[in-house]
């Protein structure tokens, strides 16, 4: 981290630190306006130091690209740092550098984000930046075969070489689920990748990264009225485009137990990945199962890790939750609620399984007591807010999050709702919530065990 981004930012801590956060009162500032173009803008003004957060949210990710162009998101996070029309190859990364910030970009299920964090006087070099290369990206042939290389590269160095594969987040969908947007190879199929063509790539752009399938965030030290001057200034003349409809992306209920074996020459010990589909963002099961949660899936003293690793010793490690790529709250489409437990050599995936069934089967039956249930708000509570403040940059969780909101229910004020949307969940509410959604008819699982080594000959 730049040496000047570490000073503030260790200021910006001590402040926070200081101010109780914590208390049932405390409320994000929102200010959000669009522009002609479609561009929604949101601001959050926090003075305690001169630091900006800032963030754009494309409405494209892995689920929600097209068929035939599977991980074009994810190409398009590394196409967003080869230049544009004012700024040359990786130049992006350098200006800010050089102001002393950082930065980086993510492909989630529905969106694609770029942000940077750096000292608020050089709020107009970040959002210049942006500006360019949503308008003139430079796709090139040498900018596309480049970054197809290294995309292939990242997908077998973290996938095809790797045991198990990332198979409890990438694998689980696709047996999971049974509309091709939830279903398909998020990372990318290598062939579609290495067959785009100049064309297809300048198509994907044009469609995807207009003004007006985007939102731009900023967080920190400055104004609403400063960034909106800012924002008319350098993204204002962006033309906005035609969007295509969007993606049916609903997934039908399942009715039936999936079980699924797979061999993997490079594991040496197995594992097992289960997933039950969620209920819809923001509804009372919703809301009700993320307080659950934490009491299944956080640290060695949850119901799961004391079931499968410390009592029954089936197992490792165990771990889960809503989104093993982020929060509860920043997506859009369906979503599972996914376990991987790396289990012993010795045991069975029917045995991982029915443990994990007796689990659920006590929480279905006797639901959770008063203290737990409080115990899970605190550490929810406790953990939205650490996420506001901080999330890997100073402020990111909370850009996010209203981005999202922005991007997906055109109000990034949601974002002071969820708190009070949380406390209101009873313990009736979990265990009405659990009985309807966890239970084995809703569940996929894989076992991803070590591949049989073939028999050695001999020679007599």
């Amino acid at each position: 981290m730049p040496k000047r981004l570490a000073e503030l930012l260790s200021a910006f801590l001590l402040v926070s630190v200081a101010v109780p956060a914590a208390a049932q009162g405390f409320t994000v500032p929102v200010d959000y306006f669009t522009l002609p173009n479609g561009l929604k803008v949101v601001v959050s003004e926090d003075h305690a130091a001169p630091v900006v957060l800032v963030e754009v949210m494309y409405n494209i990710g892995f689920r929600v690209e097209p068929k035939g162009r599977t991980g074009f998101a994810h190409l398009f996070e590394h196409m967003m740092f080869q230049g544009s029309a004012q700024v040359k190859k990786m130049e992006h990364v350098s200006l800010l550098q050089e102001a002393g910030g950082i930065v980086n970009g993510s492909t989630r299920f529905d969106y694609t984000n770029y942000f940077q964090a750096l000292p608020s006087n050089g709020l107009e070099r970040a959002l210049w930046l942006e500006a360019d290369r949503m308008r003139s990206l430079d796709v090139s042939a040498e900018n596309l075969k480049n970054q197809q290389n290294v995309v292939s590269e990242e997908v077998r160095v973290n996938v095809l070489n790797q045991p198990h594969g990332g198979f409890e987040w990438l694998d689980i969908w696709e047996r999971a689920n049974t509309n091709w947007h939830n279903a398909h190879n998020f990372y990318g199929d290598l062939k579609e990748l290495e067959a785009a063509t100049l064309e297809d790539v300048r198509a994907f752009f044009k469609t995807y990264y207009a003004p007006n399938n985007a939102v731009l965030v900023v967080v920190g030290d400055t104004t609403a009225a400063e960034v909106r001057r800012l924002a008319e200034k350098h993204f204002g003349s962006i033309p906005r485009q035609p969007l295509p409809p969007p993606a049916d992306i609903a997934e039908p209920p399942q009715t039936a137990t999936r079980q699924f074996t797979r061999d993997d020459k490079l594991a040496r010990t197995p594992a097992l990945a289960a997933a039950w589909h969620l209920p819809a963002r923001f509804t009372k099961d919703f809301f009700a199962l993320s307080v659950l949660d934490p009491l299944l899936n956080s640290d060695d003293s949850a119901r799961m890790y004391r079931k499968l690793v410390r009592d029954e010793r089936l197992a490792v490690s165990s771990q889960g939750g809503f989104n093993l790529l982020g929060s509860n709250f920043d997506m859009k489409g369906p979503m599972l609620y996914t376990m991987r437990v790396d289990y012993l050599n010795d045991k069975t995936a029917d045995q991982v399984l029915a443990a994990i069934e007796s689990v659920l089967a006590e929480v279905r039956e006797k639901g959770i007591t008063p203290a737990e249930l409080e115990q899970a708000k605190t550490t929810i509570r406790s953990g939205f807010l650490d996420e506001l403040e901080s999330g890997g940059m100073p402020r990111f969780g909370r850009a996010n999050l209203m981005a999202a909101f922005a991007l997906f229910d055109d109000d990034p004020g949601r974002i002071n709702t969820i708190l009070g949307e949380l406390q209101k969940v009873t313990v009736e509410d979990v265990k009405a919530a659990a009985g309807r959604w966890l239970v084995p008819t809703n569940r996929t699982s894989i076992d991803s065990r070590p591949a049989a080594k073939p028999a050695q000959g001999g020679v007599r």
